[in-house]
């Protein structure tokens, strides 16, 4: 047990304090991102809930919140929409029925995500390259922002328009205030976090002052809520009895299913990278996959809207020191209190308050190193910080990820192949050795073909490998193939220092190669450490 909750408290007035903050930032965007999702606030309030608890608790990365997020809530709307649609159209028609569908899909997302953890699939997000990690919270950081706007105006839906004289001078005053506090805070003391008393100095100036402000309860009812305050979720025991009603719509509920899970392990592990390099710790990116999946499935069986790792909120949790998983318990536990016995209270915290908040994340998450590196690194990373930030903002978090490591790939791929090398010399018996440098796989077989000339060369030729390694299945089929030009016009040719996989596919291929393959001390193995790092995480 003692492993299981390893880094349950780091310090326990930090993690307590900057838990509530974490809490208070939790219920707008909550709230928000049901309304995004379509579905009522009560079950997104429930899915943070349920999703900070779980992951705090279990999850790879002390000090890192998850919640409902937009990156999942605007995969989810379809599914709602044609859920809702088939209901309506039955001949017993079923309410909600989108909503239904939503946890069954949960359910499907959070075994997907159980088995990338076990199947340690979470170690791969070590391969992100640095450009599509700076593009990514670039990209995140402008999201964030613009998602800030929507504050600044008023009515719904398409109808909202920027507030006007007063209201507008108000909104931006306090926003200022929130960040001018939270910037000159931590200067003076850093005895309580500073969002913390931000919120609480510009609530009590709104509520003192009778200032007409949008405050949480308002948002929440503006979007169609009825307020903050719920009750304890409870067990769906009607998602078992629906599955009838999903004939002729597995695909759409498995391809949901699918992408839900990848969205979202996809930003709880960058979220996991970006934590890690903020605190100089190291968290288990399978771990953590694991603990997503097993809230997910929670969220699935008590009706809350799942999610995944809240980039703006573990960066206000670890900014404001917490880094034990206490913090996203108490930042959990606090959401469910809120919800439960405190609903008045936060109901007339301002919105302004909060947004001033997220600008401080907004502020400390981009990456501004990323323009005094533009004319020091290669053009082609250039391209991708910029491709990654673009596509992040246009469209979503994973699309933005796959193409920039897509981007890195090719470009590593391209600037390899031509790093071959075969440096040639003659022994005394009159051998020719082609001593070969550089990796040899699909990009570099061209070139490497063309070192050899099989017809003009000596009866006797040796390739020595012990600067190269054959990285894949190209590479094995060019060897292959440059050994059979010397064998077929009846020479010899040796091939040295190969590594054990590549020595036993091409005796698998060619079983008379073993006479010409000659007896070496194997290459060293590399193993990948995140394997054993994570076991002791």
């Amino acid at each position: 047990m003692g492993k299981l909750f390893n880094n349950f408290i780091g310090n326990p007035k930090n993690d307590v304090l900057s838990g509530l903050t974490v809490a208070l930032a939790l219920v707008p965007e909550a709230v928000a991102f049901a309304f995004i999702a379509g579905i009522p606030p009560m079950v997104g309030l429930y899915g943070a809930f349920m999703m900070g608890l779980i992951t705090a608790l279990f999850g790879g990365r002390p000090g890192m919140i998850s919640g409902a997020t937009g990156a999942t809530a605007v995969v989810m709307v379809f599914m709602i929409k044609v859920g809702n649609d088939v209901g309506d159209a039955l001949a017993t028609p079923v309410e909600n029925l989108g909503l239904q569908w939503l946890f069954i899909t949960l359910l499907i997302v959070g075994v997907i995500q159980v088995c990338a953890g076990l199947f340690k699939l979470g170690k791969f997000v070590r391969l992100i390259p640095h450009p599509v990690m700076m593009g990514f919270v670039n990209g995140l950081a402008i999201v964030i922002f613009l998602a800030q706007l929507d504050f600044f105006k008023e009515g719904v839906g398409d109808a909202k328009s920027w507030l006007q004289g007063g209201a507008m001078y108000i909104m931006v005053g306090l926003v200022a205030l929130t960040m001018a506090i939270m910037y000159f805070l931590p200067k003076l003391t850093k005895v309580v976090p500073s969002a913390l008393v931000a919120i609480v100095v510009v609530a009590a100036i709104t509520v003192f002052a009778n200032l007409d402000v949008a405050t949480v309860g308002s948002f929440i009812k503006d979007g169609g809520g009825s307020g903050l305050q719920g009750s304890l979720p409870t067990f769906q025991f009607q998602i078992f009895t629906l599955f009838d009603t999903m004939a002729g719509h597995w695909p759409l509920v498995l391809g949901t299913a699918a992408t839900l899970a990848a969205v979202g392990l996809i930003e709880s592990l960058m979220t996991l990278n970006l934590v890690d390099d903020l605190t100089d710790t190291r968290g288990s990116g399978n771990r953590e996959c694991v603990a997503q999946g097993a809230a997910n499935v929670a969220n699935g069986l008590f009706g809350g809207m799942g999610g995944c790792a809240m980039i703006g909120q573990s960066i206000i949790n670890v900014n404001s020191g917490g880094r034990g998983r206490l913090s996203g318990v108490v930042a959990a536990v606090a959401l469910l209190a809120f919800i439960l016995f405190g609903a008045p209270v936060i109901e007339r915290i301002p919105i302004a308050a909060l947004v001033g908040v997220m600008f401080m994340v907004v502020i400390g998450t981009f990456a501004w190193s990323s323009f005094r590196i533009f004319n020091k690194v290669p053009v082609s990373d250039v391209i991708v910080i910029i491709t990654v930030s673009a596509i992040t903002v246009w469209k979503d978090l994973a699309i933005a990820v796959v193409t920039g490591v897509i981007m890195s790939a090719l470009v590593f791929a391209w600037n390899s192949a031509k790093r071959i090398r075969a440096r040639k010399s003659i022994k005394e018996d009159g051998t020719k050795v082609y001593a070969i440098w550089g990796p040899l796989f699909f990009g570099s077989v061209t070139d490497f073909n063309a070192k050899f000339d099989p017809k003009t060369d000596p009866e006797s030729i040796e390739i020595d490998f012990i600067e190269s390694r054959v990285q894949d299945h190209s590479g094995i089929e060019a060897l292959r193939s440059v050994a059979n030009k010397y064998l077929d016009l009846g020479k010899k040719v040796t091939l040295t220092h190969l590594s054990p996989e590549c020595k036993a596919l091409l005796i698998k291929r060619n079983p008379e190669f073993e006479t010409i393959i000659k007896s070496q001390i194997e290459d060293p193995r590399y193993h990948i450490a995140t394997d054993l790092l994570d076991a002791e995480v």
